[in-house]
């Protein structure tokens, strides 16, 4: 068994907080000092967090015809990238207040996809990229039906252009590696789905 990390919340102190950066995201320089492996408190050093909040990923797949969905749409990110700034991804989106992950799960699989899954499974949680940010992914499958799937969706006063694709699960996972799912939560769903699949293949379908 891992053992948990030697230290807690309660050994950093807090010293300052200033905001430096707030639109549609914000930006804080957090001034602090915290406990050191060796004994005693380190020196106040600051560090600057993107402050992004909780957020959810779902992964679809069609266990009765072994499909996975995947969403495809433009991301500033990826501007440079060798492919180009549109990316193939799991349905996503952000928490709201007195939302629960799984209700987030659910209006964004309606939002992106016009999916309503028949069962949901809990993958695991995990933090983006916690060295400058506080985003922390909650990842799902969706188990649905993708025989009749796709199309163009999102919401477009929000800017919104997402189109659904429906792959076979075999093609998915021949060219998981080979940087067509080039971000983190695509990668992970699709890794879980990869060991996950004959199980979820046998489970009993729901109507």
């Amino acid at each position: 068994m891992i053992k948990k990390p030697e230290f807690t919340r309660a050994d950093v102190e807090i010293i300052r907080r200033e905001e430096m950066y707030k639109r549609f995201f914000r930006v804080e320089k957090i001034f602090l000092r915290h406990k050191l492996f060796g004994g005693g408190w380190g020196k106040e050093i600051g560090r600057e967090l993107f402050v992004r909040g909780e957020a959810v990923a779902v992964v679809l797949y069609d266990p009765k015809h072994d499909l996975i969905g995947m969403v495809e749409q433009f991301r500033i990110g990826a501007l440079d990238e060798p492919n180009g700034p549109w990316c193939y991804e799991v349905v996503a989106g952000m928490l709201e207040d007195g939302e629960s992950p799984e209700d987030v799960a659910r209006r964004e699989l309606i939002e992106e996809a016009n999916i309503l899954p028949y069962a949901m499974e809990y993958i695991c949680n995990y933090l983006s990229s916690p060295g400058g940010c506080d985003e922390k992914l909650h990842l799902f499958c969706g188990l649905c039906d993708l025989s009749q799937a796709g199309g163009i969706y999102g919401l477009p006063e929000e800017g919104e252009d997402i189109r659904v694709h429906v792959l076979a699960a075999d093609n998915v996972f021949a060219e998981l590696l080979n940087g067509a799912f080039n971000n983190a939560a695509a990668l992970i769903c699709l890794q879980w789905l990869q060991l996950n699949r004959v199980r979820l293949r046998n489970l009993p379908i729901s109507e």
